[in-house]
């Protein structure tokens, strides 16, 4: 596979915080991903919320599914590009591993339960899962993911938290939020797959659930463009093969896109290492045009799809279960599991705990505790 020098080549890695000898058959990347695909927490991910809760229904987008479409997006992305396709299918199967369960309904809870105890961001807990919270190896605490892994998993971080992990881990991966230095190209293509991913496939959700129409992506110029391709070239087509066909040109459309608009960007600033290009303004992007349609269909997708009234009572009811989980688990921690409930840092073992939840679990345990069905 051939990589451009810009690309994070795995043999120039800045290693894993336990030293580990070198896999026979296996760059350190490629390790870094079955790491992850074979993780705990990544098959919890398959009962996690994106917008649709889990028994809404069998097809809706689950973090899992989602997370497998940000991988391929990527991998395609980064193959034109130049740049390493394992590292950033590593990085996209990890970026949702700490999301709590009910999606950022619970995230929300969450920062609010832990306002005075740290607070929670789902980007950190994500870092805190593969660096501590998952327990595979009897050698150290996590899965001793590589430098550049662990970097582009940490695609957020407030300053505060910035701060007490560089002091935990001088010159580590929350280094860039305090320098204004960038991740590597591969974790910046990642944090755009994930937006075209999301956009994509919430429309799909969205017409499934029967809460937006067709006629109403009138007002999306980015859609209506797509659909209307479609239909001159298709007459006949309409329902979901009209749908599908109209999303699958509007994805295309957005990776060549990123292709051509980081390669441009690339040509101006003209890195020869990772490194540098970390030094250089965020690289992989898309063009001016294409990133003030991707923003229109955000805010349709806000205004007629997260906020629609359904989803904003599912939401209520979702933080209701999580409100009284936390109060149940502080109040009495022997409840959690045994790992969680001997912790010494009794709010922050209980956040670690819901965070870690499907939504099914959250509500069985909710159920149990109160012997009040929500749902």
């Amino acid at each position: 596979m051939w990589l451009a020098p810009y690309a994070s080549l795995p043999e120039r890695t800045r290693g894993r915080r336990h030293p580990e000898a070198p896999a026979p058959t296996r760059s350190d990347y490629q390790r870094d991903r079955d790491r992850i695909v074979h993780s705990t927490a990544f098959r919890r991910l398959v009962y996690k919320t994106q917008v649709f809760l889990n028994h809404e229904g069998d097809l809706f987008r689950t973090r899992l599914t989602h997370s497998l479409e940000v991988a391929q997006l990527g991998r395609s992305i980064a193959r034109s590009l130049g740049l390493n396709e394992d590292l950033v299918e590593a990085i996209a199967l990890a970026h949702d591993l700490g999301h709590t369960p009910f999606g950022h309904a619970g995230q929300d809870v969450l920062n609010e339960c832990m306002a005075e105890h740290g607070g929670f961001e789902h980007n950190l807990q994500s870092l805190r899962v593969v660096d501590t919270l998952e327990e595979r190896y009897p050698a150290f605490d996590g899965l001793n993911l590589s430098f550049e892994t662990r970097e582009g998993v940490l695609k957020h971080c407030s300053k505060r938290h910035a701060e007490l992990l560089e002091a935990q881990e001088p010159d580590g991966v929350a280094r860039r939020f305090l320098d204004g230095t960038q991740p590597s190209l591969e974790a910046q293509l990642c944090n755009l797959a994930d937006e075209i991913a999301y956009n994509a496939h919430d429309i799909d959700d969205g017409v499934r659930s029967g809460l937006v129409t067709l006629e109403q992506f009138d007002e999306v110029p980015l859609f209506v463009k797509f659909r209307e391709e479609t239909l001159r070239e298709h007459p006949q087509a309409r329902g979901r093969r009209l749908l599908f066909d109209a999303i699958r040109r509007m994805l295309s459309q957005q990776v060549y896109d990123v292709i051509d608009a980081t390669r441009a960007r690339i040509a101006d600033h003209m890195p020869v290492s990772a490194d540098e290009a970390r030094r250089c303004p965020p690289l992989v992007r898309f063009t001016p045009e294409m990133r003030e349609a991707s923003t229109q269909l955000k805010r349709f997708l806000f205004r007629e799809l997260y906020r629609h009234p359904q989803v904003n009572e599912t939401t209520a009811q979702a933080k209701q279960v999580l409100h009284e989980l936390f109060e149940a688990y502080v109040q009495a921690p022997e409840e959690m599991q045994v790992g969680f409930a001997n912790r010494d840092d009794q709010h922050r073992a209980v956040a670690d705990y819901i965070s870690g939840m499907t939504d099914r679990f959250a509500v069985r345990e909710h159920e149990r505790l109160t012997g009040r069905k929500v749902f």
